[in-house]
């Protein structure tokens, strides 16, 4: 297929591909339609950002268009990804009044996500627990699924809804099409597949350990006490939007909140914010009023964003391939990206895990250099900080009973703020260091 007017599609979906502006399909929708029109399972391997839901969505609409009792349901690891699915959704069935759809995520009330099963929507979109909530209130039901889709297989896996997905199962009919799309295939994947497809067509459009072409790959080797002065460095040698990753929800909120004390306009997303704040974050970097977006691996697949001209990992992820889909959200769609690795000696054995990966998926190992001299760019002072400084206050010997300090903290001793070891005259002497900037705060 090397068009979409070759498919004899109803008008109101061409309609809607041409609103779209929808022409040539991507490699995945090429090999994956016409597949799937057909009725059969299907597995489909592709990186992220490469029109999968595309590929699943318009042979789902077509089935349903033909069936008018028949429902579908969508499978989606984060709520991210299923808000994403929505989106297309709605687009493609811009035309069709009847295709409504319903979307079952946590993070979000109950109510209205009752309000849209009521309607009888055609499409259920839902992570794998909020859909388990539904049904042991039986406030949904499974029995017209007619298609079933397993969107980023691979990653509900990684994030443990294998029993979910069990569950799940024994509600919908054992006569539907399934689809499973995945962007790496390992044995758990394949054990899935063979569990809940069945003979599927398989078709694959890119090794998931090969980057994309049109990203430029750097490692720069620093330490972990040089490490944020080197990403601080990185930023300013660079123009544009910049998806930042790091391994855990509390570094996240360090180097948002180091970033943001130099003035740079910066938020944050993680698993601990909540479904309003994430969105917020993700609306503000959509529409570019902020520059920097620091995210844990929740970001890398599954969130749409264009035009993002940089990626830097700050921590290296300790799944090789979660590398390959971080530095997938730059370089896209024939556009040029950067992707910057910041290496410490600690880390070398995951960096060599992830070159071994790239070198046998068919991509070029990335470049190394040495963390460079400060760029010469003006480098602002840091905003100030509220003080840490241990107050005076007279030494407690028997019983010591926790005492206020006045930002709310409590020690063992009775004196607050963030004094360690040594006597209350080295104390005293020792220069106030900012929440931000002291070395204790990174470790």
């Amino acid at each position: 297929m090397q068009q979409f007017n070759e498919l004899n599609l109803p008008q109101p979906l061409k309609q809607a591909l041409e609103t779209m502006k929808f022409e040539t399909p991507t490699p995945i929708q090429a090999q994956a339609i016409p597949v799937a029109l057909k009725g059969g399972d299907l597995v489909g391997i592709a990186q992220t950002g490469t029109g999968k839901t595309a590929a699943f969505g318009i042979p789902t609409i077509m089935r349903l268009m033909e069936n008018p009792a028949a429902t579908a349901l969508i499978l989606a690891p984060t709520r991210e990804l299923a808000i994403q699915i929505e989106g297309v959704w709605r687009d493609l069935t811009r035309y069709m009044k009847d295709m409504r759809s319903a979307i079952l995520v946590g993070g979000y009330s109950m109510r209205p996500q009752l309000q849209a099963l009521r309607q009888k929507p055609r499409l259920i979109i839902a992570t794998p627990g909020r859909l388990i909530d539904h049904l042991e209130q039986r406030t949904v039901n499974l029995a017209t699924v007619a298609v079933l889709i397993l969107d980023e297989a691979d990653r509900m896996l990684d994030m443990g809804f294998a029993p979910q997905l069990n569950q799940i199962m024994r509600h919908v009919p054992k006569e539907r099409q399934t689809m499973l799309f995945t962007a790496t295939w390992e044995k758990e994947t394949d054990a899935l597949a063979k569990r809940y497809l069945n003979q599927p067509s398989r078709v694959a459009v890119a090794s998931a350990s090969k980057a994309a072409d049109t990203v430029e790959q750097t490692a720069v080797e620093t330490t972990v006490a040089k490490k944020n002065d080197t990403l601080l460095d990185e930023i300013n040698r660079r123009a544009g939007t910049l998806l930042i990753f790091t391994r855990t929800k509390s570094r996240t909120d360090r180097v948002t909140k180091f970033l943001a004390s130099y003035g740079l306009s910066v938020s944050r997303i993680h698993g601990g914010r909540s479904q309003a704040q994430r969105n917020a974050a993700l609306a503000g970097f959509k529409s570019g009023q902020i520059r920097i977006l620091v995210a844990t691996d929740i970001a890398a697949r599954g969130i749409d964003v264009t035009g993002i001209g940089h990626v830097i990992n700050y921590d290296l992820p300790n799944v090789p391939e979660d590398y390959v889909h971080r530095i997938g959200r730059t370089g896209r769609a024939g556009a040029s990206g950067s992707a910057v690795a910041l290496v410490t000696p600690e880390e070398r054995p995951l960096w060599r895990a992830i070159t071994t990966l790239l070198q046998r998926g068919g991509s070029n190992a990335p470049k190394t250099v040495a963390a460079a001299a400060p760029s010469g760019l003006v480098r602002s002072a840091p905003l100030p900080q509220p003080s840490r400084a241990p107050q005076n206050r007279p030494r407690q010997y028997r019983n010591p009973q926790p005492q206020r300090h006045q930002r709310g903290e409590f020690t063992r001793d009775g004196r607050g703020g963030g004094g360690g070891g040594g006597s209350s005259s080295e104390r005293k002497d020792r220069p106030a260091q900012s929440a931000v900037t002291s070395p204790r705060y990174w470790r």
